[in-house]
């Protein structure tokens, strides 16, 4: 019998109503080729036989066994210890299976729209700049990823679809361009076996990835009871029950997010949906300190809308939440394409927010400038202080471009700036007498010019919201 490679209650009821028993049935996210989180608890489930003895053996050297429930699903916990491999898993229940080539390293969720989804190999007329490079490059055995196949759902799913690959000159080019980078960073610094697990539509809203529990608090939200016949990413729930449920119970480190084009027209209430999905999405996976890294949405020529609001919110949420960190792309948007072709960056970037908040790696920078505050200077000027910019601030040579100075008329004219040594910032207009508040780069289409000795840009900022 010819079985389609996925992982449903509804699939298996409907296997065992057509009188098919004695059938081991595993997710295909448990197989040969895949990553284990390290040093914890993982949960490994499938289903067989009614009443069934199940037995799950690890080479690293545990075990554990249960018995089936009575509609066959089970599952067990089993310990991980440091990171290694290759290891074996020996499942036995009615039928015996043998996972091969088991890695236990580091394991990231990662999701969004369309800038998660781009692969290494960029989309039609759209690179990624040194994709080739980077493909001939790229083989590397412990760095595997497992991409989640597109599923809409009107209430929680628990179907896994997909498979893990290795990294290689084969399989890299479909890989999740930032997904890619970031893991490819992590892999080298940590020197442990990396998995990514993809889950990405383009175009989707944020609120198609977020439960029907977390939406509740939003009145204005419905949701379906019927899928829509088209922009069915961008329905309510719709891509968490789908994309997100089926994975709750497979450990991961953290998640790494590229979203937000999509909500642009209402940055405000993105404000507020944001660390609601946040903390949605640790409360899926039962971890309060879910380690959260996202990507600022990069500057493009947007129309009717000034996108700058959004990065604003998204700023925001980063400095409200806990382990939740922001890779900043003032300085790689593209006019004209909304799928930046600069994703190293973007996947390095966001890399460095988990090597040092989540791995705890010391003397590294893991954002660019934050603006903290400011004071008024006796020559109509206005000094600006910054946090994570501890070795000073650099426009490298270029000039510092994008800064606007208001008065209490709130009318902001084009302004100079200057790094002093003391690592802040003065700006000034000679229109402005009496200036109060700074915008730098709080445009639709901009360019990033303010960045720290690190090398990692400052986000659009305005200090009159602060």
């Amino acid at each position: 019998m010819k079985l389609r490679l996925t992982f449903s209650l509804l699939a298996f009821v409907s296997i065992f109503l057509s009188d098919v028993t004695g059938q081991m049935l595993i997710p295909p996210i448990f197989s040969s080729g895949m990553v284990l989180q390290r040093d914890t608890i993982v949960r490994i489930w499938g289903i067989d036989s009614p009443d069934e003895k199940i037995s799950v053996k690890g080479s690293w050297g545990e075990q554990a066994e249960c018995t089936s429930e009575k509609n066959g699903l089970w599952n067990v916990e089993i310990h991980t210890h440091k990171a290694g491999g290759p290891y074996e898993i020996v499942v036995e229940g009615s039928e015996k299976r043998i996972l091969k080539d088991v890695m236990i390293g580091e394991v990231w969720f990662c999701s969004g729209q369309s800038n998660m989804e781009m692969p290494v190999k960029g989309f039609v007329n759209q690179p990624v700049i040194n994709s080739n490079e980077t493909i001939l490059k790229s083989e590397n055995n412990n760095l595997r990823l497992f991409k989640v196949e597109k599923e809409s759902r009107l209430s929680p799913s628990s179907e896994i679809t997909g498979n893990w690959e290795t990294a290689s000159s084969v399989t890299t080019g479909n890989f999740s361009a930032t997904a890619y980078y970031f893991g490819k960073t992590v892999q080298e610094m940590l020197g442990v076996p990396v998995g990514l697990i993809v889950s990405a539509w383009g175009a989707s809203d944020i609120k198609s990835w977020m439960s029907k529990n977390a939406l509740k608090q939003f009145k204005d939200v419905e949701i379906p009871d019927t899928k829509p016949e088209s922009q069915i990413q961008k329905a309510p729930c719709l891509l968490y029950n789908g994309m997100v449920t089926p994975y709750k119970d497979f450990a991961v480190k953290g998640v790494i997010w590229y979203q937000g084009e999509a909500n642009r027209f209402n940055p405000g209430k993105y404000k507020l949906l944001f660390p609601a999905m946040i903390t949605d999405w640790r409360e899926t996976w039962k971890n309060a300190e879910l380690p959260f890294y996202f990507v600022q949405i990069a500057p493009f020529n947007y129309r009717k809308v000034n996108s700058a609001f959004l990065r604003e919110a998204q700023m925001e949420t980063m400095l409200k939440m806990r382990h939740a960190g922001m890779a900043v792309t003032l300085d790689v948007g593209e006019s004209e394409c909304i799928h930046p072709s600069a994703k190293e960056e973007v996947g390095f970037r966001l890399a460095l927010w988990a090597l040092a908040d989540s791995y705890g790696i010391k003397g590294i920078e893991k954002s660019g400038p934050v603006f903290k505050r400011l004071i008024k200077e006796d020559n109509n000027k206005l000094k600006l202080y910054f946090r994570f910019a501890s070795g000073g601030l650099t426009s490298f040579g270029k000039g510092l471009k994008g800064f606007f100075v208001a008065g209490n008329d709130s009318i902001y004219y084009p302004a100079e700036a200057k790094i002093n040594k003391d690592k802040t910032l003065s700006v000034w207009s000679e229109k402005v007498k009496n200036p109060v508040s700074v915008r730098y780069s709080f445009d639709n289409f901009t360019g990033g010019t303010l960045y720290n000795t690190a090398g990692l840009p400052a986000s659009s900022f305005r200090t009159d919201d602060y």
